[in-house]
């Protein structure tokens, strides 16, 4: 068994999850990247294993698929060197919940709930006894509010800050050192807005973060021990501000907001 700690990733393919990938390998982690693309899955396994001399694994897996699921939450409960999994596997969906495909808002449930439910507990009976590692769970600063045409998105990232504070107690009340985070960021450079076919133009560029910013600020956080980390100041802002303000103000800022942009577009 190798001496070098595990970091699974999930969603590790790309963006935030392949930039984690790099930041942990250049911690000497060895790595076991899981995705649904198994040829980006091979190439960057193989290129950080040979630039950082760690060992590079990968995993293809749906993980809205309960067999595959099962199939990964396996290796994370018995991997003997576990000492990080971070859970980044998301997607988003632009539309109205009456209007959209139900078939994708019920993957997103499974994906950001389910999965993240199903992993965390694997990691946990592998960390707990042994009384090393964490989890990072990246969740958004949509966790802290919601927003017509988003609501799935918004109400399964909340459960994620949720359900890590809840575990961060838990773990606090049997004295143990695990760690739990749930990380925050807003809008981020990376696939996931392509993906959406996001107008990135509609967002002042004040607001864009470079992964490699938000990794670097989960992963100081995560040495510090913070529960939630919300990189960028101005997001800082943001999320202090939404908990301050009455719930029905921001209700009506939200579709009032949605229904001008909205009438842009149009």
């Amino acid at each position: 068994m190798p001496d070098r700690p595990l970091a699974v990733i999930t969603g590790g393919s790309s963006g935030i999850g392949a930039t984690f990938a790099r930041k942990l390998a250049e911690r000497k982690y060895d790595l076991l990247l899981i995705a649904r693309r198994e040829d980006r899955l091979r190439s960057l396994a193989a290129e950080l294993a040979d630039t950082y001399h760690i060992e590079g694994q990968w995993m293809k897996a749906d993980l809205g698929a309960d067999k595959d699921l099962e199939k990964v939450a396996d290796r994370v409960r018995g991997a003997a060197n576990l000492g990080l999994l971070v859970n980044n596997a998301g997607f988003g969906a632009h539309g109205y919940f009456a209007e959209s495909d139900v078939r994708v808002q019920e993957q997103m449930h499974r994906v950001h709930v389910l999965a993240t439910m199903r992993l965390m507990h694997a990691a946990l009976a592998n960390l707990v006894p042994r009384g090393v590692g964490g989890i990072i769970n990246v969740a958004s600063v949509a966790g802290f509010g919601q927003a017509p045409g988003s609501v799935s998105y918004n109400a399964t990232k909340t459960w994620m800050n949720s359900f890590t504070e809840g575990i961060a107690m838990e773990l606090g009340a049997k004295g143990s050192p695990v760690k739990v985070q749930s990380l925050c960021p807003g809008f981020t450079l990376s696939e996931f807005h392509d993906v959406l076919h996001a107008d990135r133009s509609a967002i002042p560029s004040s607001l864009w973060m470079t992964a490699d910013f938000v990794v670097s600020e989960s992963l100081r956080g995560f040495d510090e021990g913070k529960l939630f980390v919300i990189p960028g100041w101005r997001y800082k802002v943001i999320v202090a501000g939404m908990k301050l303000l009455p719930a029905a103000l921001l209700r009506r800022a939200a579709v009032q907001g949605t229904r001008r942009f909205r009438k842009k577009k149009e």
